[in-house]
C-alpha cells in the first residue's frame, strides 16, 4: 500500500492520500479525541502522540498536529496508522456511526437564498478546499451575513480569514445580492 502525503494551505495539517476510498460520502470532523469513538481509524490516529485532529473526505484523510511537535517525527507513525487500519479491514466508520452530509438545515422566508447559497459553496467552494484537505459547510443566514463551519485543514488555517472574506464573500456577494458579509462558527 502508497500512501501519498500532501501539504496544505495550513502548516499544522497534513493531507493523505491511502489511494483508495475513505469514506462513501460525506465528510468526518474529530477536531479531538473525544468523539474518535466513532470511527476505529480515528481512535488509532489520536493513538499517535502529538496529532490533535482527524478529518476524513472522500478519499483523504486530513492529520491536525499539536503545535510543539515536528512533521518529521510524526509523519512515520501516521503513515503507519494508516496503513495498519486500511490492512486490518476494519471500516473507518463504525457500524450506525453517522458522517456528516453537509450543510445545516434552513427554512423559512430566506429558503430560496439559503438553497442559492448552497449550490455556490457545493459548486464552487467546497471542491476547492477539499484540495486542500479540509470542508467548507453553511451553517445559517441571518440578516445578510453567511456563517460558514471549517473543518478539517481549513479549521486554524492561518489563510482560512483571507480564504473566506476574498474568496467566499465576494463569490457569494456577486451572485447574490442579500449576502452582505461571510462569517467563520466556531465548533
Amino acid at each position: 500500500m502508497f500512501i501519498q502525503t500532501e501539504s496544505t494551505p495550513n502548516p499544522a495539517t497534513l493531507k493523505f492520500l491511502p489511494g483508495q476510498t475513505v469514506l462513501e460520502m460525506g465528510t468526518a470532523d474529530f477536531p479531538s479525541a473525544d468523539g474518535a469513538s466513532a470511527s476505529p481509524l480515528a481512535q488509532r490516529l489520536f493513538g499517535v502522540d502529538g496529532v490533535s485532529g482527524v478529518f476524513f473526505g472522500t478519499d483523504f484523510v486530513t492529520v491536525t498536529k499539536a503545535e510543539n511537535i515536528d512533521w518529521d517525527h510524526l509523519k512515520p507513525a501516521i503513515l503507519g496508522a494508516i496503513m495498519e487500519h486500511f490492512q486490518s479491514g476494519e471500516p473507518v466508520m463504525s457500524d450506525g456511526a453517522t458522517q456528516a452530509g453537509g450543510h445545516a438545515e434552513h427554512s423559512g422566508e430566506d429558503a430560496e437564498i439559503v438553497g442559492q447559497i448552497k449550490e455556490l459553496l457545493d459548486s464552487r467552494v467546497r471542491p476547492a478546499v477539499a484540495q486542500d484537505g479540509g470542508d467548507i459547510t453553511f451553517h445559517g443566514f441571518d440578516r445578510g451575513v453567511v456563517y460558514l463551519h471549517m473543518q478539517g485543514a481549513c479549521a486554524g488555517c492561518p489563510s482560512s480569514t483571507l480564504t473566506l472574506k476574498m474568496g467566499i464573500e465576494n463569490l457569494l456577494r456577486h451572485y447574490i445580492p442579500e449576502v452582505t458579509e461571510v462569517r467563520p462558527v466556531m465548533a
